[in-house]
């Protein structure tokens, strides 16, 4: 089991990463300071394929488990759902010192983080991604929202959690599609932080599409190292945690504007990404070559490239408004300079940016 610390002081956590770890979650959950009684929140898939061994982990430890299910998809991540572990954390008497273990995939930590971060003004919370998108990204970092029906993580906290254990075995049952969802945000770190990580993902995406263990533990590993380095200089977003965003921007905005559940997170990034670039050479920000080689990678990881044909640039603009990334009136963009160098644009117009997705 490999360990990778998160440094914010006292809201400091570690990662704990490998093949096969779950059976430790009860032993890492020991070392904090929390009560027994702890409640364990995922969905009706999870809890059938990986319930058993995290609450068998968890009672051996000695910890008292009650299950709390949330539905899958976007569409439950609301404050409704949020309301119903309100009542379930009431009525089974979840203290300060109880522990909330989130089980699942980027979903399911956002709804259990927010509840977590939430209920009593926050109780320890513990997050065991059982996506790969949710082991490189959104269960790293204290991020935590329920979506609002004009805009995605409207709602929201920042709340680190106690630790987050990624067990990449749990990545075995993970259907094709959320494995290649989980490569968009793998390959956002290659682009915005680590040219070399992005060569090796050239070299290994089949490993990974396969479900290569070894392949699987490095970028984990490697994008959770990433991660924590940009949260460690800027744990709430007012500056180079910004960089994160990089696809988010359009992604965002695809995932509402198609409807969310028809494309995925990742599927909706892997385009936001290649627009973000194209965008970047439009501005004579990015050589052809390396726009090339990020379609070319976002290609191969199985990832669509071109917007929705459906989709109205001046719908598109007037979402980028709706976004929490906007701010003073201003849209803010990610764009890469070369890969592994990115810069963050809020001076561009709504008419530069309507023109070019017009193109």
């Amino acid at each position: 089991m490999e360990i990778i610390k998160v440094d914010l002081g006292d809201r400091s956590y570690p990662i704990y990463i490998g093949a096969g770890i779950i059976s430790e979650l009860g032993n890492c959950l020991k070392k904090l300071p929390v009560g027994k009684n702890t409640l364990l929140i995922t969905n009706s898939t999870v809890r059938n394929l990986y319930g058993p061994d995290a609450e068998k982990s968890l009672k051996e430890a000695g910890f008292d488990v009650t299950f709390g299910e949330i539905g899958d998809g976007e569409q439950n991540k609301t404050l409704a759902t949020a309301g119903r572990l309100y009542d379930l954390a009431f009525d089974k008497e979840i203290d300060r010192k109880s522990p909330v273990v989130v089980l699942g995939g980027g979903v399911t930590g956002d709804v259990g983080g927010f509840v977590a971060a939430t209920y009593l003004r926050g109780v320890p919370f513990i997050q065991v991604p059982t996506t790969l998108l949710a082991q490189v990204d959104s269960s790293v970092g204290g991020k935590v929202a329920v979506n609002h029906p004009r805009g995605k993580n409207i709602i929201g906290v920042f709340y680190q959690p106690g630790f987050v254990l990624a067990d990449v075995n749990l990545l075995k049952t993970l259907p094709p599609r959320e494995l290649r969802s989980g490569l968009a945000e793998v390959i956002k770190y290659g682009v915005i932080w680590s040219a070399d990580f992005f060569a090796w993902l050239e070299e290994n995406i089949e490993a990974l599409l396969a479900g290569n263990t070894e392949a699987l533990i490095h970028v984990v590993r490697e994008s959770c190292r990433i991660k924590a380095k940009v949260v460690e200089e800027d744990e709430t977003e007012g500056g180079l945690r910004a960089i994160l965003n990089y696809g988010h921007t359009v992604g965002h905005a695809v995932e509402a504007l198609a409807g969310y559940g028809k494309y995925t997170h990742g599927e909706a990034v892997g385009i936001g990404m290649v627009s973000a670039a194209r965008l970047a050479v439009a501005l004579g920000l990015l050589n052809i070559s390396d726009l090339s080689r990020i379609e070319a990678l976002i290609r191969r990881a199985g990832l669509a490239l071109e917007l929705p044909d459906n989709l109205a640039p001046k719908d598109l603009v007037d979402s980028f408004y709706h976004d929490k990334k906007a701010a003073g009136g201003r849209l803010t963009f990610v764009l890469p300079l070369s890969i592994g160098k990115v810069s963050i644009k809020k001076n561009l117009s709504d008419e530069l940016i309507e023109k070019f997705f017009n193109q």
